[in-house]
């Protein structure tokens, strides 16, 4: 790669603004950043951002940013269709364009462009007429368009992606790229095989392979079109008849370099930015850290004392600035992919000053003991054999209470001797008083818990904090360290191998490498902890995570320990008889087919549907071109055929007897023949919590075979499960969240409130309510909670379209507050851009204020169901710790096992039951203080079918 010499006086760099926004904002597609009021600002960060390491990389002399200004009218002139297959220009980048300016302009960076010319053109003809005046010109762009006009002056500057470094091309290059002998044989290479991306047409039958081929034997595109006699075939035939196109082609591809602009050196010297207003666009748009990167950008001097145009500014030393030293340091909570690995280089173990030092000796363990108990936070991290907690073995741990300092702990492989040594660290483990940080806690409390070390008092999850901060993020450690400490920690598969049979144990390495490893995870974890802590408190999350989702990590943890039993025998015949209703279920859909076929074959499947039976005469076909066949499509075509209900019970037959049936013995453990499934805080955006490993919470039981899973899962000798469920749970939190007196009263009456709906919806007689009535009424009590308008409601329940908006309109008459509720949490969301559970949960909403109405009627919909659904999610949290508070304090032997939805499964000794329902009952029912009596139905068997 090239090295641009800083010394030289005459650089100038030209910025392709539309490439790097668009690359910015698809850079951070999979996360966008979003501000508290839901503004999407990827497109606005990840330009800046990369402006920003540029000027502080490459310290240029003179710079601008060009612009497309209208549209380029110089080259749909000659032909429309120029660029016509683009797709329209995200929203999220055409509300950016006009922060971007506030920007360019506070930090006096010329904005250019001229209407008609794209912005090609004009850095073309800016480019050539600085070469005149001996300028250096760097093209900032990803666009291989712009390898024309390459020269010994004049260069494209293309950014790295993941991870890469930049490139820089000049001649060499070019020639080297394109296999061509000079670089303006690029218009030629594009007119010859086109270019879909602007929609130039090119030789048909020419694509890149062919090009360079031709390029090689005729130099260009005249030359070729005057010589093909030499050609053969089919392709002589396509190149003759697409002449005229070529031609064309060429003039659409050839960028233009006498657009009307003038090139003024003195307007592109690179000046000293107006820090306050750059401050106020950051401000407004939430890039907090940001700023200090600019300061550093047009810095002269090392950190400390900032000389920026002859101004002083003291930057003072604290954690988070010194954090913010590191290259392309991200605003706080930002999340992106690939632009951070583009546009940054981050620091490693090498370079990072540190003090990581193993304690192998007793008294030296015992003396590291005292000082961490007089220090009020101290981050630890266990090493193990095994990421399965049931099975794995401790190798090692390690403790930091500042950054860059650590200690590691290696312990014996010798079990006696481990217990030996963590003796010494229990009253650490086990003091009040001192707050405890971990990532994944829960992971390092089962750990120890198996080694007899409960950990208690204070506990500070960096995994579960930075979730509640920005729940649609990810979490994990190592991806946190590179976003917001600039900082790539050791991998983990270099030190034991990639994933596999082969991958090596952790024990195995030697005690630098291990101490290395271990100790940068404590000393990272402990920097999110100085980052993490101070944003909860400002956002006011904190009593949701020190009183709701810590002590719930603890009840997890000794749920997930507990595990439930499994009868394989029971497992064994359902697996038979599932067998058996799948070739009944295939007997009679060859039947209605009249063929046999293989039913699991989507492409056969569509054949049979779409061509055979033409079911559906508009049928939408998947990009390989066979039709598609997924599930809310067969949905809608139950009525046209009886075979499609018989397929989709195929298919859920099979899913049964695959996900759970047949798989669920492997997952018992050997140690005491129990399933462990993992309980996750961190997946579900709206606060429920995920079941992983297996995943419990999916078996379906809307199906007699789907509850016959449930009776697999028993109760040990001479216990009992106990079922607990929340009855109506979300209906009710919308009517107590809502205010909306017609609903709470029907609630605290005991009425049936489906019933009682459809009474006032028909305005008839409780007593009179038919079960189709209650049925509908039951429809659109769901339907409403989730968004549902009059076409859905008409497709559910065999209503007409006006007839299912009269009910809606009547449903909203009988209940007016809660239509008032809903029209606010729109309304409110659309300023502050999130919504808010009962206990404070957030849920951001970047599309609310959207001008796309499909994409903003789904933000809306969320605006209103998240924080009910979060609310229950709240709520079941709070009666699990309550409960297990309520056990632990009785001393009574009952285990909470399971938590799906809003049901809680329990193991209990026969002799406990009596007093173990009733604690359960008590506690989910006043889990929160609400008018609306929360209800819940307590069923007891010897397994969970039994019980539920």
């Amino acid at each position: 790669m090239d090295n641009i010499d800083a010394t030289q006086d005459k650089r100038l760099f030209l910025i392709d603004a539309y490439a790097m926004i668009f690359r910015g904002y698809y850079a951070l597609i999979r996360n966008p950043r979003l501000t508290s009021k839901g503004l999407d600002t990827s497109a606005i960060f990840g330009f800046t951002n990369s402006l920003i390491e540029l000027i502080r990389r490459e310290r240029p002399t003179h710079l601008a940013v060009v612009f497309d200004v209208g549209e380029a009218s110089i080259r749909t002139g000659d032909f429309s269709e120029y660029k016509a297959n683009r797709s329209e220009t995200p929203e999220a980048i055409q509300n950016a364009i006009p922060y971007i300016h506030r920007i360019l302009q506070a930090m006096h960076i010329p904005i250019l462009g001229v209407p008609g010319y794209e912005a090609d053109d004009v850095i073309g003809t800016i480019a050539c007429k600085a070469e005149k005046e001996g300028y250096t010109t760097f093209m900032v762009t990803p666009d291989k368009d712009f390898a024309q006009l390459v020269t010994d002056k004049i260069k494209i500057y293309k950014p790295g992606l993941k991870g890469g470094d930049i490139e820089i091309l000049g001649v060499e290059e070019v020639k080297a790229k394109y296999e061509i002998e000079d670089p303006k044989q690029v218009i030629d290479f594009l007119a010859m095989m086109g270019d879909s991306v602007d929609n130039i047409p090119g030789l048909e039958g020419v694509g890149e392979k062919t090009a360079m081929k031709f390029l090689k034997e005729f130099g260009n595109i005249e030359t070729l079109l005057a010589n093909t006699d030499k050609l053969k075939g089919k392709l002589k035939e396509k190149v003759e008849a697409s002449a005229e196109r070529g031609i064309l082609s060429k003039k659409l591809a050839t960028i233009i370099c006498d657009a009307p602009i003038e090139f003024h050196q003195e307007q592109y010297d690179l000046e000293t930015p107006d820090f306050e207003k750059v401050k106020e666009v950051f401000d407004e748009i939430e890039f907090r850290r940001l700023y200090e990167n600019l300061y550093r950008a047009f810095a002269t001097t090392s950190p400390g004392t900032v000389v920026i145009a002859e101004v002083d500014i003291t930057v003072a030393e604290t954690p988070q600035q010194k954090v913010a030293q590191a290259v392309g340091q991200l605003d706080l909570f930002a999340t992106y992919e690939e632009l951070d690995q583009a546009t940054s280089t981050k620091s490693t173990i090498e370079q990072n000053d540190h003090l990581y030092q193993f304690i192998d000796n007793p008294k030296a363990q015992k003396i590291l003991v005292q000082n961490l108990l007089k220090q009020k936070v101290v981050c630890f991290d266990t090493e193990t054999t095994s990421l399965n907690e049931l099975e794995a073995e401790l190798v090692g741990m390690s403790f930091s209470y500042k950054k860059g300092l650590a200690y590691y702990i290696p312990l014996s492989e010798d079990q006696g001797e481990v217990l030996q040594t963590l003796e010494i660290f229990r009253p650490f483990f086990e003091k009040e008083d001192l707050i405890k940080v971990a990532h994944n806690l829960k992971f390092d409390y089962k750990i120890l818990q198996r080694y007899n070390i409960t950990v208690k008092g204070a506990m500070f999850d960096t995994m579960i904090a930075h979730y509640l901060l920005n729940p649609d993020g990810r979490h994990g450690m190592d991806y946190l360290s590179e976003m917001y400490l600039g900082y790539k920690p050791v991998s983990i598969e270099t030190i034991i191998g990639k994933k596999g049979k082969n991958q090596g144990n952790f024990r195995d390495a030697d005690l630098r490498t291990q101490t290395d490893y271990a100790a940068e995870d404590a000393d990272v974890t402990f920097q999110l902890y100085e980052l993490f802590a101070p944003q909860l408190k400002k956002e006011n999350l904190e009593d949701l995570f020190f009183n709701i989702e810590m002590p719930l990590m603890e009840v997890l943890a000794k749920m997930e320990l507990a595990g439930i039993s499994l009868d394989e025998k029971w497992l064994a015949q359902e697996s038979i008889d599932l067998e058996n209703d799948l070739k009944q279920l295939e007997a009679k859909i060859f039947e209605l087919s009249g063929e046999e076929f293989n039913v699991n074959s989507p492409k056969q499947l569509g054949d049979i549907l779409f061509e055979k039976l033409q079911l559906d005469p508009k049928a939408k076909k998947t990009k390989t071109g066979q039709y598609a066949t997924s599930e809310d499509i067969l949905q809608k075509l139950a009525s046209k055929h009886e075979i499609i209900k018989h397929i989709l019970e195929y298919r859920t037959y099979q899913k049964l007897k695959s996900t759970y049936v047949d798989a669920l013995p492997s997952q018992i453990e050997k140690t005491d023949n129990r399933v462990h499934t993992n309980f996750s805080q961190t997946t579900a955006a709206t606060g429920r919590l995920a079941s992983v490993n297996p995943n419990l919470q999916n078996i379906p039981i809307r199906t007699l075979r789907g509850q016959q899973i449930r009776g697999a899962f028993v109760a040990g000798e001479g216990k009992k499960i106990i079922s607990a469920d929340y009855s109506q749970i979300e209906l009710r939190l919308i009517a107590e969240i809502s205010g909306e007196d017609n609903m709470i009263k029907a609630f605290q009456n005991g009425e049936d409130i489906h019933a009682s709906t459809a009474a006032r919806l028909f305005d008839i007689p409780l007593e009179e309510v038919s079960k189709i009535q209650r049925s509908q009424a039951k429809t659109v009590n769901f339907g409403i909670l989730y968004g549902q308008g009059a076409f859905a409601l008409a497709e559910q329940t065999g209503l007409s379209r006006s007839e299912a908006k009269q009910m809606i309109d009547a449903y909203y008459a009988t209940y007016p507050k809660l239509k008032e509720y809903m029209a606010e949490q729109v309304k409110r969301a659309r300023e502050i851009g999130y919504v808010e559970t009962i206990l404070g949960r957030k849920r951001h909403l970047k599309d609310i204020n959207s001008n796309n109405f499909v994409v903003r009627g789904h933000a809306e919909r969320n605006a209103v169901n998240a924080p009910i659904q979060g609310s229950a999610a709240d709520v079941v949290k709070m009666a699990m710790i309550k409960i297990q508070k309520e056990l632990e304090k009785e001393k009574l032997k009952t285990r909470m096992l399971l938590q799906v939805h809003d049901e809680l499964v329990f193991e209990s000794p026969v002799d406990e039951i009596e007093v173990a329902t009733n604690i359960i009952k008590m506690e989910m029912e006043n889990a929160i203080e609400t008018q609306v009596p929360l209800l819940v139905e307590v069923g007891v068997g010897n397994n969970w079918l039994e019980a539920h």
